[in-house]
């Protein structure tokens, strides 16, 4: 498991929120969804996503933008371009002043906007859950990610313009993974730009000792992993794994684990109905008591606690 399949591979899109947004001049789109993140991507047309803090960016056709969340922003089609519109949570449309906009707005199946042939066409994609397993990875993103068509080329774009006003058995499924994978191949692209500042756990993922120690702790955080067993399996001295992979990562080994096991039983607490007892077995803990023990230190809640929170944001 390498560096972003481990860490995406658990908060993955679930009836994540797609739209196709087809707009005619003047149009100007206030998001404040609250989102944890928003994958937009250009068809047709152009059209600038400005952040309250920073500056804008221009999207053309082939170009991504990824909006982390939950600071608004506005989707326009000029950067100076005052908002006719509001998206509140889950997709909510009002006008600036809160009536409601969605059924005037609606062109189609997951279609939306202002005129059936304008000249702009955006593909919308939007993580409803603030998943815990991508918390490590979307803290070491901007708070808006801007790549060129040049710069990424996925082909996957074409194939979610197609799907995304589809109407078909199991269509939400089909279009959760697609959404995961564009977005992997987003960040992917992001951190191998030239001078990429990429997080140190992403850098030392080609390191061929931490490396093989972080696969390890990944693909496995439910083993009684030490420094020596690690160390033993890289092929190097305990000391030497500990005083490189704390140079390479910025953490020790034992702390690096602890949190990759918390985040998944906090991802396993809010995506399923199993209870503590299972889900401390399956991250690596002896039970129930050691888990709530670490998740209350770490989190400073503990995991039932954790578990009603998400539930009450829902």
């Amino acid at each position: 498991m390498d560096a972003l399949a481990g860490l995406l591979d658990g908060p993955r899109a679930k009836g994540a929120f797609l739209l196709r947004m087809i707009m005619e001049p003047p149009w100007s789109v206030r998001i404040e969804d609250g989102a944890p993140v928003c994958l937009m991507c250009v068809t047709e047309g152009e059209a600038w996503v400005v952040p309250d803090a920073g500056d804008p960016v221009l999207l053309r056709p082939g170009a991504i933008a990824v909006a982390r969340g939950p600071q608004p922003y506005t989707v326009a089609d000029a950067p100076d371009a005052p908002p006719r519109a509001v998206i509140g949570p889950d997709g909510t449309c009002t006008t600036l002043s809160g009536e409601p906009l969605a059924e005037t707005m609606r062109l189609g199946v997951r279609t939306w906007g202002n005129a059936p042939d304008g000249g702009t066409t955006v593909l919308v994609g939007t993580y409803r859950m603030d998943g815990e397993v991508g918390r490590r990875l979307l803290d070491a993103l901007p708070g808006l990610l801007h790549l060129r068509a040049e710069e990424w080329n996925c082909p996957l774009t074409p194939f979610l313009g197609e799907e995304i006003a589809r109407d078909e058995p199991g269509q939400t499924a089909v279009l959760d993974r697609v959404l995961d994978l564009m977005l992997i191949t987003g960040v992917r692209a992001w951190f191998s730009r030239p001078g990429a500042e990429a997080p140190a756990w992403y850098r030392a993922m080609g390191d061929p000792v931490v490396g093989r120690a972080l696969r390890l702790l990944q693909n496995d955080p439910a083993h009684p992993w030490t420094v020596a067993s690690l160390a033993a399996k890289a092929g190097v001295s305990r000391a030497a794994l500990a005083r490189r992979f704390a140079e390479l990562v910025g953490e020790t080994p034992m702390a690096y684990l602890t949190d990759w096991r918390l985040a998944l039983a906090a991802d396993l607490l809010r995506g399923t109905d199993a209870t503590v007892e299972s889900i401390a077995r399956q991250v690596g803990y002896s039970g129930a008591f050691a888990l709530s023990a670490a998740f209350k230190r770490v989190r400073g809640v503990s995991p039932q606690e954790h578990r009603s929170l998400g539930r009450a944001t829902q």
